[in-house]
């Protein structure tokens, strides 16, 4: 998502899925690659009916092992969380969804770019907005979940519209939902299957108006594993992978975003 993506998790919650160990059993193991991400966010980052790990990250992330020839241990962690712990050396790397941005890159270091998206909005069906400008007014109540790039933008940007602030996206749709809001700031494909599941109440506009780029978060230095995931990035795509995750996972919003005009970003 875009997206700073906040969440109030309980504890620390370490799933283990299984990876490739290179060598046969000659010389030392290699440590596992330690990943971090927030698995709340589906179809990129979710658990399965029996709890473990899942989505387009997930099997990102265990192919990226299997090319480093090292096995995989996923965290799952509050986003919020994420920066922190790839900085006191808690995880290797995140792989969550995460906007590569100029003020996060001062933190950390981003690998090449993987996907592309953007910021939308969702708007109560009744609200006379048609552009991120018409949002902007007084009498406007913009909705935005904490953290996110979409409330950056909006605590940036927006000079007189009302900001109502959340840690959940789902209570930003709800405040529209009941009318209390009049747009959602959001990353693309999840705007769009939140007016798939509201479409009396709320409409979207899914030309980005702000683009945006994922990249996998990197401690600061690391050259090494920098270029390793670079390198497999690129082999990655070339051999398809992005575009059978996206067959997988986000087939009906490929053809529903065909049939709008919209650009699809897998």
């Amino acid at each position: 998502m875009a997206c700073w993506k906040p969440c109030r998790l309980p504890a620390l919650v370490v799933l283990m899925a299984v990876g490739l160990v290179a060598g046969c059993g000659r010389g030392p193991a290699k440590r596992s690659l330690i990943v971090g991400m927030e698995l709340q966010y589906p179809p990129f980052e979710m658990t399965d009916a029996k709890g473990a790990p899942t989505g387009i990250s997930v099997e990102m992330a265990e192919a990226l092992a299997a090319h480093l020839g090292r096995p995989i241990e996923i965290r799952n962690m509050a986003f919020s969380g994420l920066i922190e712990a790839l900085r006191t050396g808690k995880i290797d790397c995140i792989l969550s969804s995460m906007t590569a941005t100029p003020e996060r890159d001062q933190a950390i270091d981003f690998s090449d770019p993987y996907l592309r998206t953007g910021l939308c909005l969702l708007i109560r069906n009744d609200a006379p907005i048609q552009t991120i400008g018409d949002a902007d007014a007084k009498d406007r109540v913009v909705a935005v979940k904490q953290g996110t790039t979409g409330h950056a933008f909006a605590a940036a940007e927006l000079k007189q519209a009302s900001l109502k602030v959340f840690d959940q996206d789902a209570a930003c749709v709800l405040e529209l939902v009941q009318g209390k809001a009049d747009a959602f700031i959001y990353d693309q494909m999840s705007i769009y299957r939140y007016w798939k599941r509201n479409p009396d109440t709320t409409r979207a506009l899914l030309n980005p108006f702000r683009e945006e780029a994922w990249a996998i978060g990197i401690r600061e230095g690391d050259a090494e594993l920098r270029s390793g995931i670079n390198a497999f990035l690129a082999a990655f795509k070339t051999g398809g992978g992005f575009e059978r995750l996206g067959d997988k996972y986000l087939f009906e919003e490929k053809q529903a975003f065909r049939e709008l005009g919209v650009p699809f970003f897998f």
